[in-house]
């Protein structure tokens, strides 16, 4: 599997883009910001984006998200829960003296286990509620890789403070979702360096 992950934006959020060498069929994760530099790395691989899956709706995640849309045709997947977030993307904006970017309901509301796959890359969307309330995570089993949105960083856990957020629904999604995938699984937090389940689960200190 072909997996390029960069900062994007103020916030520097991770981006990543999963694709398959044999198919060129891709999925993008999270493109909060920077377009050019996405389909430069598209264009690099010679990908066609077929989904577009977002971790959930905090503008640093998903403010082109639409913008990916137009130029690929490809569906944009999030909770549907998160859309009180969306409502509120002025705020969000206003927070961080950026533009109001376009952004729409999802095409697609996964349910938790629900399938994303595209040609060659099959993954699983887990609700991992608690940095929002419709926080997802995407498990891609085959490749040990876990796209873990804000839920959990590299010795650390998504803060619960904004709109949404919940303390106690957070360290639940973490203890009895992502924690019991396999000590070898790469993690890929929403910010900040990767990680595995074996390390965070011996050495976070918000998890003991």
């Amino acid at each position: 599997m072909i997996r390029e992950t960069f900062p994007v934006g103020l916030l520097s959020c991770n981006c990543s883009i999963l694709g398959d060498e044999s198919s060129h069929e891709a999925i993008v994760v999270d493109p909060g910001y920077d377009i050019p530099h996405i389909l430069a790395v598209l264009a690099k691989h010679k990908l066609t984006v077929k989904q577009i899956f977002v971790t959930h709706a905090h503008i640093d995640h998903i403010a082109s998200a639409q913008d990916l849309k137009r130029i690929t045709g490809a569906p944009i997947i999030y909770n549907q829960a998160d859309l009180p977030l969306v409502a509120m993307m002025d705020i969000q904006a206003a927070w961080l003296n950026l533009p109001v970017p376009t952004v729409l309901p999802p095409d697609h509301s996964p349910a938790d286990h629900e399938a994303v796959t595209v040609t060659g890359i099959n993954g699983e969307v887990l609700y991992t509620p608690g940095h929002t309330e419709g926080s997802l995570c995407l498990y891609i089993p085959a490749e040990h890789l876990l796209l873990a949105g804000d839920t959990l960083f590299a010795g650390g856990v998504g803060r619960t403070d904004l709109p949404g957020g919940s303390s106690s629904k957070l360290l639940t999604s973490i203890h009895k979702r992502i924690l019991p995938l396999p000590d070898a699984t790469l993690v890929i937090p929403g910010h900040g360096p990767t990680t595995t389940i074996a390390t965070e689960r011996a050495h976070n200190p918000f998890l003991v």
